[in-house]
This record gives structure tokens, C-alpha cells and sequence, in this order.
């Protein structure tokens, strides 16, 4: 237990502190009031109520501009009891029981790096602020207990300039509007952690819709700046909003839980969305489409609207305890939003756009050397946004869909329902869930947890076919650990087993894995097959490694005759898997591709395996192999862009893989040509596209690309025009320009994260590795700062953007050098290092293997 008198606890919050927090506090009110109408600082007043028991000193946490002026239970608090990250007060100044304190202090608003974001439209010279606080930045804004278990009834007055819009967590209460500025006040809210505390305030237009099921009428509110109402389908995103609500309310038998519901199309928001109860943010770029959206594009949105309604009930209701389960609500709201889309539209392909959106990045970090388990230890929240990745958001929800599939439908439903009836309102851990859910199917689950909670890394399944005679003598499964630092031992799954042939039904063999082992007993004897694949239905949460015969078959002609395409996009993804490990020659999956793509129709499946060609091209081969076939897949990208027999979304996936890989002499004119063309793909050409040909040109040094860059940039004066003039000015091949923006990235408090995010690509294009090479140690070198100052996804897109820039042996020995000189770097920091330098390892492996 933590002393009375306690000195200042250091930088961030410890899990010491937060436990003996949660075990003294409770019942906690926070009566907010924010004046924001100078839009550089929140100038505001908090009153922070809360039962104590036991003894000792009360720590709260605050890291604003200033705190002026502190008192706990009307006595004033000395200054010298504020440290810059945390205000004590002591137990002399406490009671048991009732306690109240009250503070006047002034934070920060920005453009970026502050708890309220400041966003300036110069289209109609307006501004927009709204709140970012996960995983630990409401101590930014206000004095609080910035801990997720220690949840709170939040009441917010909230000061603006006239004539704007305001929303937040709490139902609207009265707005008046005097001596210039309009009050606009908020109810309180239920019990709510601090980092879902959240307002948008500005000139905001809005639109409403209502609808009525079992639990009554709902109305609810999409807000959208002015300058894009016009773009905003909000009809059909106020729809899909309800739909989804209605969709939870059933599967988890329970109203939506909280006051109202509305949501804000976020400009410059740098996450796809975020579940703040009330006052949902979704990304306005990712909502709003400037040109034709392709069928993965309509589905991802989809896709983040039920991700973020799902998030009420697992996240918002019920919330992890500490940010080490981050897994927990991030996992859930993925995985239900797949089961709801799966549910509402049965035409969507649902379970094969989880696939595609999952498995292939869960499982490219979880073979690496910085993969860590679901369930993340961490000792401080300051490393809370370490946590934010692949494991937490890919690998989680397909854990869980294994889960579902060892339980059955009936006792997982049921055990979630019994799980969010006995946490409302309050916090979980790992534990509980599985807890409810081994009750209600009536076994226990401790294996389950500790192999995939507990456990880093993932198997690889191995299939081992012998067929003497025509028929199979035996095929076994055999599992092992990808990587060493998983440890022994066997993941316990359950799967499917799929035996395809050429004349005859496929069939499908459920094998439960439980040792490094498994006899399919049930193929013995059957037909040869043409091919087999271990993980139909895509239950088990493993790389299958595939054996020769299949290895072959597929290549031979079998891949394009499978008629499931959820079927064929796993298959697809098996092939990769070989070529990133180094078994098959990339050229191999080239020419598949070239072979294959040709009769494959499915939206979804094409974009995915171009975007592998691009890669094998762009990284995997180099030199002479990769100049043989470039005249062939440029030739190849572009019929298929302008094939009028294919769908709008398949044409503009070619479309986009030619602009990416055009190298050749006749790639580059006709990028140039598309400039000068009205339309591309069957479609009218917009702004977007021509921006991403303008960077290829850009970055390929061609003559007349800067005048082509300042024609774009005059013909596109959006807001979105305006930051793609930016990010694609990144992709000149200059080492003036890149020393230019790398110094800005660091030196410029007015650079929207969004923005400098957004220009990383460009920077670090990969035939820009002899400009960028001399700039990868010092980004590795400012990973602390990064971490500090930036946003929870701004770290690993740094990383990613640096090294997957990179693909020769110097980056890899820069790499392994800094590890090896700094051997204090936070042990999170050098596991999103070992993580994201993965693929910079297997390039040069590939490379190597394959000449």
C-alpha cells in the first residue's frame, strides 16, 4: 500500500498507483467546464468528487499548461503540491468518506499534440476543435484519475464561440448565448472511464434520424463540417448507425447503455474511428468519398461503424480494467462487427473481408521477434500506446472466432450476455470473459486462455500427405511454433480439414488439434486428392504451411477452379505465405498472378493479391529478374484497368497497381497520358487518382513532374487537395526535401498528424533507398520522442514507413546496430523495432534465397 506522504509519483500513471487508487476511490464526479473560444487554450474549472476510505494521500494526474489555482475541501492547496504531471494532496486535507476538490487550470489546443485538436477549414475559413484522450491523455486536458477502472459520472458546461454546434458524452442540456460567447451544458453521464471522455465543437452542419424497435424510438445525430455537407451521404450513414445499434441491442440481449447516441465526421482525424459513449468520432476522410468507393472501401466503412457501435457495450459498458486487456474491447467490437455484418447482409462475404482484413496482419506480426501476447503486461500507462497494433486488432478477433467455433454459437452468445449483465457499468479483466464463457458451456477454457492470452507468438501447421497408389496413406497435421520465444508445446484448436478433387465434392474433415500431431484418421484411405488445405472456414488461428502436391496443383490450374471465393482468398494467402518465407521464388507468385487474375471477379480478392505483385515486385526482385517481367506486368496492369468487362472495383485495383509499379519508358507515358484523360478505370478520372500519379512522377524524377505537381495543386484547392499537395510533395527525389521534411516533422507544432503521417509513404518510396537510408537511424533514434508526443498509431506507421522503405543488407545492419547501442530503449520500444523490421529481414532473406 502506497505511504501516507508520499513523494510524487514520476511520469505517467503506474499500475501501483492505479490499484491503490481503485482500492481507496470510488463514486467518482467530475463537473467539467471548458471555455474554448480562444482556440488556442481550454481555459476551465473542474470540481472532482469521490468517496475515500483508508489513509493516506490522494494523487491525481494532470499534465496541461497550468494549473492555477487547487483546493480540496475549500482549503487551498499549495502550488508546490503540483509536480507537472501529478497534483497530491495530502491526507491532511482529506476526510474519509465525501471529499471534494476543486481546480481552475488552462491546457492546450493544437492542431496536433494536444488533448483538443484545432482544425482550421480554409476553404470557409472555419474552425473545428474536438477531443482526442486514449489511452491516457484526459490529464492532458483536466485534473482527473486517468485510469480506466476508476470510472466516473462526467457533467460538462462548455464555452464557444457563437453560432456553433457543440456535442459530448451527456444528452443535451440548455445553450445560451452571452457576452460572446454561447454556453452549451451537457448532462451527466453514467459512469464512463476518462479516456472516453470526449466534446467536438464548431460550426458544425448537422442531420438527425429516428427509428423504433423493441426498445423504444431512438433519434439520433450526425454532425459533418459545413464545407463537406454536401459530399456526406448522411442519409445512409445515419441509417447504417441505427441499423447497427439495433443489431447489438438483440445479440447481446440489452439497450443501447447509454443517454443518446450521436456521432462526428472528425476532419483530420488520425484513427478510423473512436467509441466515445454519446459522441462517436469516425474519420471524415474514410466516410466521405471524393470519388467512386470500390467495394472494400463501402464494406470497410461498414465495417468501423458497427467496429464503434459494438465498442458500446464492450468497451464502453463493460471496460477493460487496465490497458494491459487492451485486447478485450479492441478484439470483441472487430469480431462482432464481422458477425453483425455477416448477419445483415448475407451477399457481403463477411467472413472473407474478416479474413482478408485480419488474419494477413495478424499473422505478419506475429511471426516476429517483437510479437508479444494478447494479454500485455504493463507497468505505466505511458507505455499503454506500445499496445496499439496487429495483436490487439487483427490476432484478438481471430482468437475469438476460434473460441465461438470450440464453444458453439449458443454458449458463446450466452456467456457475453452473462458476462457484460454481471460488469455493467464497470471493469473486467481476460479472466472474467473466458469465466463466463467456460460456464456457459460447461468447460473449462484455462488451456484456451493460457496458449492464447498468455502465450506469445502463433503455430505454424505443417501438412504432411503421403499418397501411395491413388489413395492417402496418411496425413498428419503437424504444429509447431513459428518462432522460438513461444515457448514448447501445442495450441489447442478446432478446424476444418478440406480434401478438394478434381472430379468430384469437395469434403470437409473437423480435426480437433491438441499435440504437436494429428493423424486425420478419417482421410486414410480416400482418393488422392488434388489439393489439401487445413484451415477451411478459416476457425483455426494458424499459418498452414502447404504440402508440394498441393503446392502444385494450385499453381497448375486448381486455384482458379475453386469455386468459394473465401475459399480462394485463403488459398492466395497460403501462396504468399510461401513466398515470405523464403520457399517459393516470388517470380513464381508473379507469373501466378498474371496467370490467375484474369478470371478472378471477386472485389475483394484481386486488390489483395495485387497488392502482394506490387510488393514482389518493388522489394522482392530486383535487377535483372525484376526488369524481365515489368514490361509484362505494366502491360498486364493496364489492359485490366481498361477491360470494360470488369467490375468498376476490380478495374480500379489495376488501375492502382499500375500507377504504383509504372517504371518502364511506355509505363511512364502513360502515366502521363492519364493526366491529359477524362476518365480511368470506366470512371470519370477525380482528384484523388491524379494526385497518386502526380506522386509516382514525383518520385520517378520524370521531366515535367514539378509542373505537373503545381498544375494538380492549382486544379485541387479542397482542404484534401491542400494535404495531398503536401504528402505527395514528401515523394520528390531531392535530399534537399527529404532533410526539409524530416526537420519539420520534429520542428513544426502546427503539422497535423495527419498530415505528416499521411507524407511517410511518399518520404520513404523504395526508389528513394539511397536518399532515405541516412535518415533511418535518426528516425530510430527519436522513437522516444514519437512516443511521447504522437498519437497511439503515429509510432508503428513511423517504424513501418522507414523500414518498409528500406530492402538491402545496410538498413538491416543500421537496425541491428542501434539494438546493439541501445540496450536501455524500453523493452515496448525495441519489440515495435524487432516488429516492424520483420519484413525488412525477409526482403533481404528473399533476395538473397532467390538472386
Amino acid at each position: 500500500m502506497l505511504a501516507s506522504a508520499q513523494p510524487h509519483p514520476g511520469r505517467g500513471v503506474s499500475h501501483e498507483l492505479a490499484e491503490h487508487r481503485a482500492r481507496t476511490i470510488s463514486d467518482v464526479r467530475y463537473a467539467l467546464t471548458l471555455n474554448v473560444a480562444s482556440l488556442d487554450s481550454a481555459v476551465g474549472d473542474v470540481v472532482v468528487s469521490f468517496s475515500r476510505s483508508g489513509d493516506g494521500d490522494v494523487i491525481l494526474d494532470f499534465r496541461g499548461r497550468r494549473l492555477v489555482s487547487a483546493a480540496a475541501n475549500d482549503r487551498p492547496l499549495p502550488p508546490s503540491e503540483f509536480n507537472g504531471a501529478h497534483i497530491r494532496v495530502p491526507a491532511t486535507m482529506l476526510r474519509p468518506g465525501e471529499n471534494s476538490l476543486a481546480f481552475s487550470f488552462v491546457s492546450d489546443i493544437a492542431p496536433s499534440g494536444a488533448s483538443v485538436i484545432r482544425f482550421h477549414d480554409q476553404s470557409d475559413d472555419s474552425d473545428y476543435l474536438y477531443t482526442l484522450l486514449v489511452p491516457a491523455d484526459a490529464n492532458q486536458l483536466f485534473p482527473c484519475f486517468d485510469q480506466p477502472d476508476l470510472k466516473a459520472r462526467v457533467s460538462l458546461r462548455l464555452y464557444t464561440r457563437p453560432g456553433w454546434a457543440a456535442v459530448a458524452n451527456g444528452a443535451e442540456g440548455m445553450e445560451f448565448t452571452d457576452a460572446g460567447v454561447t454556453l452549451h451544458s451537457f448532462n451527466e453521464t453514467r459512469p464512463i472511464s476518462t479516456y472516453l471522455i470526449a466534446f467536438a465543437a464548431g460550426p458544425w452542419a448537422t442531420l438527425s434520424a429516428s427509428d423504433s424497435g423493441e426498445s423504444g424510438a431512438r433519434t439520433i445525430t450526425a454532425y459533418v463540417r459545413r464545407s463537406r455537407a454536401r459530399e456526406a451521404d448522411l442519409d445512409t450513414l445515419l441509417r447504417a448507425n441505427l441499423r447497427a445499434l439495433r443489431w447489438m441491442e438483440n445479440y447481446f440481449g440489452r439497450p443501447y447503455p447509454f443517454e443518446k447516441f450521436a456521432f462526428v465526421l472528425a476532419p483530420a482525424f488520425p484513427f478510423g474511428g473512436m467509441e466515445h459513449p454519446g459522441a462517436t468520432f469516425y474519420n471524415e476522410d474514410r466516410f466521405i468519398f471524393r470519388e467512386r468507393p470500390t467495394l472494400p472501401q463501402r464494406l470497410g466503412r461498414m465495417s468501423a461503424i458497427l467496429h464503434e457501435v459494438a465498442h458500446q457495450w464492450f468497451g464502453d459498458l463493460v471496460t477493460m480494467r487496465w490497458f494491459d486487456d487492451l485486447w478485450l474491447k479492441e478484439g470483441f467490437a472487430t469480431y462482432m462487427a464481422a458477425k453483425a455484418q455477416a448477419d445483415l447482409d448475407s451477399t457481403s462475404g463477411a467472413w472473407k473481408s474478416f479474413f482478408l482484413a485480419n488474419k494477413p496482419a495478424a499473422y505478419g506480426i506475429d511471426q516476429t521477434a517483437g510479437t508479444t501476447p494478447l494479454w500485455q503486461s504493463l507497468d505505466n500507462l505511458d507505455q499503454a500506446k506500445s499496445a496499439y497494433g496487429a495483436i490487439v486488432y487483427n490476432k484478438a478477433p481471430s482468437v475469438l472466432k476460434q473460441l465461438n467455433y470450440l464453444v458453439g454459437e449458443q454458449a458463446f452468445q450466452a456467456g457475453v450476455r452473462a458476462f457484460l449483465a454481471a460488469h455493467a457499468y464497470g471493469n473486467a479483466t481476460w479472466q472474467d470473459l473466458l469465466g463466463s464463457i467456460a460456464g456457459a458451456a460447461g468447460r473449462p477454457l484455462v488451456n484456451f486462455g493460457a496458449q492464447f492470452m498468455l502465450r506469445p507468438g502463433m503455430p505454424e501447421v505443417e501438412q504432411r500427405l503421403v499418397v501411395r497408389g491413388g489413395r492417402i496413406a496418411r496425413l498428419a497435421l503437424v504444429q509447431h511454433p513459428v518462432q522460438s520465444l513461444s515457448g514448447p508445446g501445442a495450441w489447442p484448436m478446432r478446424t476444418q480439414v478440406l480434401l478438394a478433387w478434381r472430379d468430384r465434392p469437395a469434403e470437409l474433415l473437423p480435426v480437433e488439434l491438441a499435440g504437436r500431431t494429428t493423424e486425420v484418421t478419417a482421410a486414410k484411405g480416400r482418393p488422392a486428392p488434388e489439393f489439401v488445405f487445413a484451415n477451411a472456414g478459416d476457425y483455426g488461428y494458424m499459418l498452414t504451411r502447404l504440402d508440394e502436391r498441393s503446392v502444385r496443383a494450385l499453381e497448375n490450374g486448381a486455384l482458379g477452379s475453386v469455386n468459394d471465393a473465401f475459399l480462394r482468398a485463403m488459398l492466395w494467402g497460403a501462396l504468399w505465405d510461401e513466398v515470405r518465407a523464403a520457399r517459393m521464388d516470388p517470380s513464381r507468385f508473379v507469373r501466378l498472378a498474371l496467370a490467375e487474375l484474369p478470371r478472378e471477379r471477386d472485389e475483394q480478392i484481386v486488390p489483395r493479391v495485387l497488392a502482394r505483385l506490387r510488393r514482389a515486385m518493388g522489394a522482392y526482385l530486383a535487377g535483372a529478374r525484376r526488369a524481365a517481367l515489368q514490361p509484362d506486368v505494366e502491360r498486364f496492369l493496364w489492359d485490366g484497368a481498361a477491360d470494360p468487362g470488369r467490375a468498376y472495383g476490380i478495374r480500379k485495383a489495376y488501375l492502382d497497381a499500375f500507377i504504383d509499379l509504372a517504371a518502364t519508358s511506355d509505363g511512364t507515358l502513360r502515366l502521363e497520358s492519364l493526366l491529359g484523360a477524362d476518365s480511368a478505370a470506366g470512371e470519370p478520372l477525380r482528384d484523388p487518382t491524379r494526385w497518386d500519379i502526380v506522386q509516382r512522377l514525383l518520385a520517378r524524377d520524370v521531366p515535367d513532374a514539378e509542373a505537373r505537381f503545381e498544375a494538380q495543386r492549382a486544379r485541387d484547392v479542397t482542404p484534401d487537395g491542400r494535404r495531398r499537395a503536401f504528402t505527395v510533395g514528401a515523394a520528390r527525389r531531392s535530399a534537399d526535401v527529404k532533410r526539409a521534411y524530416f526537420t519539420r516533422y520534429f520542428a513544426d507544432s502546427t503539422l497535423n498528424e495527419d498530415w505528416a503521417s499521411g507524407s511517410l509513404g511518399g518520404f520513404n518510396t523504395l526508389d528513394h533507398q539511397d536518399l532515405t537510408l541516412p535518415f533511418l537511424l535518426p528516425a530510430l533514434d527519436s522513437l522516444r520522442f514519437i512516443q511521447s508526443h504522437r498519437r497511439i498509431f503515429f509510432l508503428g506507421g513511423w517504424l513501418g514507413a522507414f523500414l518498409g522503405g528500406q530492402s538491402s543488407p545496410a538498413a538491416l545492419n543500421t537496425v541491428h546496430a542501434f539494438l546493439a547501442a541501445h540496450p536501455d530503449l524500453p523493452p515496448d520500444l525495441t519489440r515495435k523495432v524487432l516488429e516492424n523490421a520483420d519484413e525488412l529481414e525477409r526482403t533481404v532473406r528473399i533476395r538473397r534465397r532467390w538472386g
